[in-house]
């Protein structure tokens, strides 16, 4: 005869063999699969600990559980990442949203607050959306903007605008493909320019978690030799977008905010430029402001 499985049991159980399998967030991870299974909000598995999962269900989370120790992701199992309180959906072939890269969207609202507050105007170009969520996380806060969001990937752009809809902002968010600044001629057009690019260096690559080498997509992740080709290519070429006085937001690697500090101060037209750490004291931003 079948065993019965409690809800606890379940994450008890699942939370020691993703253990054994090296997987740090094991407790979380197997609560988020069984939340996704059983079609309930994670913290309703506390209250329905007791409660016994059906067969269906069973068989449902045992192929994701086999799927998260193959190490998998999460997030393209279940289909969306939490950002900015927001369930930003993502598939495989799209970046999945990192909680750091909410530091970008805190940056731009102290920068902007006026505008943020009374609903200023606001012209904002991303460059390497992905799953469109900076983009989407900034339009909550700034409701009275137009975003332009690139990308080079027909897949990101696609699931970006999913987010876009399901998040109310279809409207104010203009999705363009093409490689960063390539599709755009406007002169001193945008307020602000945001991006979390490629930084990693690839000489690196192999050496980051399974879950990201083997399942996310590369070209949102190699920066190059030394991880610093977007900031040398682009960054030269971000002044003639951008208003006078206005801002540039940029996700730095480890180790990198020095290089791209000096390629800003070699450009000329920009001021301000500013390193920001993250709350575990690394240096995760660089901002610029132009003359």
């Amino acid at each position: 005869m079948n065993r019965h499985w409690t809800v606890l049991e379940l994450i008890n159980e699942t939370a020691a063999y993703f253990n054994k399998k090296g997987i740090e967030s094991a407790r979380l991870d197997a609560e988020l699969l069984l939340s996704y299974c059983l079609k309930i909000p994670r913290i309703q598995l506390y209250i329905d600990f007791e409660r016994l999962v059906s067969s269906d269900e069973l068989a449902a989370f045992r192929e994701l559980v086999k799927r998260r120790a193959a190490r998998e992701p999460v997030a393209y199992l279940v289909g969306y990442k939490d950002f900015w309180s927001l369930k930003i959906t993502v598939e495989k072939g799209v970046l999945i949203p990192r909680p750091e890269t909410e530091l970008l969207i805190e940056e731009a609202i102290a920068l902007f607050k006026a505008h943020a507050e009374h609903a200023l105007p606001l012209a904002i170009l991303e460059l390497g959306t992905g799953s469109g969520a900076i983009s989407v996380a900034l339009a909550q806060e700034f409701r009275n903007c137009r975003i332009y969001a690139t990308d080079i990937s027909l897949v990101a752009l696609k699931i970006a605008r999913q987010n876009s809809k399901a998040h109310g902002c279809a409207d104010s968010m203009h999705l363009v493909q093409g490689n960063a600044l390539t599709p755009f001629r406007q002169h001193e057009f945008f307020d602000l320019i945001i991006s979390n690019p490629p930084y990693i260096c690839s000489t690196d690559i192999n050496q980051l978690a399974p879950e990201i080498w083997h399942y996310e997509p590369l070209e949102a992740l190699n920066g190059g030799v030394d991880g610093l080709d977007f900031y040398r290519h682009w960054i030269p070429r971000m002044p003639a977008l951008l208003k006078p006085d206005r801002w540039i937001i940029l996700e730095i690697g480890a180790g990198q905010s020095a290089a791209v500090s000096q390629l800003f101060s070699n450009v000329g037209s920009f001021t301000d430029v500013q390193t920001v750490r993250d709350y575990a004291g690394k240096e995760r931003l660089i901002k610029a402001r132009k003359k």
